[in-house]
């Protein structure tokens, strides 16, 4: 997960220790007392799955916490699938529970991350009084364990009146989840309700996030001897300079667009007029429009060159979508802020610029599934070797995804498409 907030108007060591079954009507107070409760077994979940390195594509580390995720799902009583992420290694797991209501929902988080192997055993999980870190431990393990113990709390409480509760954990999300795409969205659309569990780096939910394209720029010119001959050369290099330059406004700050190149080569030798040359940039947008304006703003522009007889290319590589702005995900955060209020706290929604799992279960032009993203622990400093979270925030957000559970099922939203 990449980006930063911006404010929008408006276990496995399992050692969980039994707890007593309570009433479905269970207070507000007394279910945060009891995500309180379960706040060292979460830390337990939490250090076992850091201590594991579960890089993309590290299939030992991945395999591993597969199983560790399998059992726990089955110990919670659900029925488990299995289903292959490939081209990335490990699987994607699929947890149901059966309830006796009818609200569906499906919570999911990615199992892996972006460090590489022995990062575990370099930087050992740790806690301090106000914070724990380690790889993952926010982005997205403490999702992970988020998930896991928000389901212990409603067994708990022998709480069953939703329809369905649904688990997805996937283990490719960093690198595009090019494996867990289809999955993503084929579940989604069976469901009223979708929780991800990435994390925010306050109290907040996320009501809509940025998609991710890749935009990519060739050149092709003609070699020649940049001493003795250069003038039958046709440089690619300075007719990429010159399309860079009429390209960098691509983006359209009204809408949130941005079109940043990032990367640039061409040339072989320092004695060769080069004959080619490329360049990739990143495209962040949340209006669904603008995949078409800017891939025809950018042939448009590439027609006037420079240099005579080069031959100029331009295209967009779609990535992630976007979670976009609906009305869904804003009466969900609306429901959650109201029950955050409840236990004396607020709650912001907000927009984001990174991308995320969330924009492959959004159903462009449906009213379901109302969507919520980073339910997840408050955390900071995702992908590096400052990452952790925020632990006065677990049992709060713990009793975010029950209150909600309980509440949807009870009170179902109503959305217009």
């Amino acid at each position: 997960m990449l980006g930063q907030p911006l404010k929008i108007a408006a276990a496995l060591v399992f050692s969980f220790a039994p707890l007593m079954t309570l009433a479905a009507d269970t207070s507000s107070t007394q279910t945060l007392e009891q995500a309180e409760a379960q706040k060292s077994g979460y830390l337990k979940t939490l250090e076992q799955l850091v201590s594991i390195d579960t890089g993309t594509g590290q299939e030992e580390g991945i395999n591993k916490v597969q199983e560790i995720l399998v059992d726990r799902l089955k110990s919670l009583g659900a029925e488990v699938s299995v289903t292959p992420a490939s081209p990335s290694v490990g699987g994607n797991i699929v947890g149901t529970i059966k309830g006796n209501g009818k609200a569906r929902f499906l919570l999911m988080v990615h199992y892996d991350t972006v460090f590489g192997p022995g990062t575990a055993a370099k930087r050992p999980f740790r806690a301090d009084e106000a914070r724990a870190y380690g790889p993952g431990v926010a982005d997205a393990k403490g999702g992970v364990a988020m998930i896991l113990h928000s389901l212990q709390l409603l067994k708990a409480q022998d709480f069953k009146q939703f329809g369905t509760i649904t688990v997805l954990f996937n283990p490719d999300e960093e690198t595009g989840s090019a494996g867990s795409k289809t999955v993503i969205a084929d579940l989604a659309r069976k469901h009223d309700y979708v929780f991800s569990y990435e994390p925010p780096d306050k109290e907040a939910v996320t009501v809509a996030t940025n998609g991710i394209n890749a935009v990519h720029l060739s050149v092709k010119g003609r070699a020649s001897h940049a001493g003795s001959a250069p003038e039958e050369g046709r440089n690619a290099v300075i007719e990429m300079g010159h399309q860079l330059v009429r390209l960098k406004d691509l983006g359209n700050p009204a809408k949130g667009t941005t079109v940043n190149w990032t990367i640039v080569n061409g040339g072989d030798k320092r004695n060769i007029i080069p004959a080619s040359a490329v360049a990739e940039g990143d495209m962040r947008y949340s209006d669904l429009s603008e995949y078409d304006r800017v891939l025809s703003e950018g042939n448009r522009l590439i027609q006037e060159k420079l240099v005579p007889d080069t031959e100029v290319s331009f295209r967009i590589d779609k990535g992630r979508p976007p979670l976009v702005k609906n009305s869904g995900s804003e009466q969900l955060a609306e429901r959650a802020k109201s029950l955050y209020s409840s236990i004396g706290r607020t709650l912001e929604p907000v927009a984001m610029r990174f991308g995320t799992d969330a924009g492959y279960a959004y159903v462009p032009g449906e009213s379901k599934p109302a969507i919520l993203e980073t339910m997840g622990v408050v955390g900071a400093g995702l992908h590096s070797p400052e990452e952790y979270i925020d632990l006065s925030s677990i049992a709060p957000r713990l009793y975010l995804t029950v209150s909600m559970i309980k509440e949807l099922s009870e009170k179902e939203l109503t959305v217009a498409n």
